[in-house]
């Protein structure tokens, strides 16, 4: 009988795409507005120099290591604890600029003032930008009546902070709330979630895993037993080898598993 469920946060509970989206789209937008560059072109421009720019910096093997992607680090501040957060904090200003600075320039405009403009703009637009699947809450109240609930998140702690913070009905849910960053390594290393299992006193096959990344979510649960939920929202094709016990489309399917 499963006695936890365990959530993933960004993409399962946070619509965190469609924040990141929102964020580009009103920053792209004031930059046509600055400079008349076309807002499409620039947001393809940005995020090409942002994956490049992210992946060549000394940082990047930890990034990988305990999940934090390109989008996350142009907002992020990494106010956090330990040598490599500490690296992290000292070079987000210039990527975020950097990254805008470059973008403007394969768009045909050279003009790092607007880039500090628009790196400044992009992460006030991403924190007033939050979004929750529109199940979200009514599925956790509900579960939240017969099952212990814990979320399992890759990511900096004061970046997942904050997107707790600024989505704040969501951590009163949670009987725990890791973070890869506390933890000093990420799913899907069965490391985190050995640890999850000891901090939460119960084992494998008590506990249920969903989430919406296959790499990490489902492979990670399912190399150490416990039951995996795939959540498929957008109907996405499983081109991988990773099998889920469950696939879903969505949060409301949940009772349904665990009741069987």
């Amino acid at each position: 009988m499963k006695k936890m469920v365990l959530f993933d946060l960004d993409d399962t509970l946070l619509w965190d795409k469609k924040s990141v989206q929102d964020a580009f789209t009103l920053t792209c937008q004031l930059a046509e507005k600055e400079s008349g560059v076309s807002p499409e072109e620039l947001e393809r421009n940005v995020r090409h120099r942002a994956r490049e720019l992210y992946a060549s910096y000394s940082t990047y093997t930890y990034t990988k290591k305990i999940g934090i992607n390109p989008f996350e680090g142009l907002w992020a501040t990494f106010d956090d604890n330990g040598e490599e957060f500490r690296k992290l904090r000292e070079i987000a200003p210039k990527y975020q600029e950097t990254a805008w600075l470059e973008g403007l320039k394969d768009t045909g405009i050279n003009h790092p003032e607007l880039a500090k403009k628009l790196a400044k703009a992009f992460r006030n637009y991403r924190i007033e930008s939050p979004c929750l699947f529109e199940d979200t809450l009514s599925v956790l109240t509900e579960l939240g009546k017969d099952y212990r609930l814990a979320l399992v998140t890759n990511g900096s702690p004061s970046l997942q902070n904050l997107k707790l913070e600024i989505s704040s009905e969501l951590p009163p849910y949670f009987e725990k709330i890791f973070i890869s960053g506390d933890v000093g390594i990420g799913k899907p290393t069965p490391e985190i979630f050995n640890y999850v299992l000891q901090e939460l006193d119960i084992q494998a096959e008590e506990a249920i895993m969903v989430g919406d990344n296959l790499n990490t979510d489902i492979i990670g649960a399912n190399q150490i037993g416990i039951d995996s939920v795939w959540l498929n929202r957008f109907d996405a094709e499983n081109k991988s080898d990773i099998q889920p016990d469950y696939e879903i489309q969505s949060l409301r399917e949940l009772k349904r598993i665990l009741q069987s």
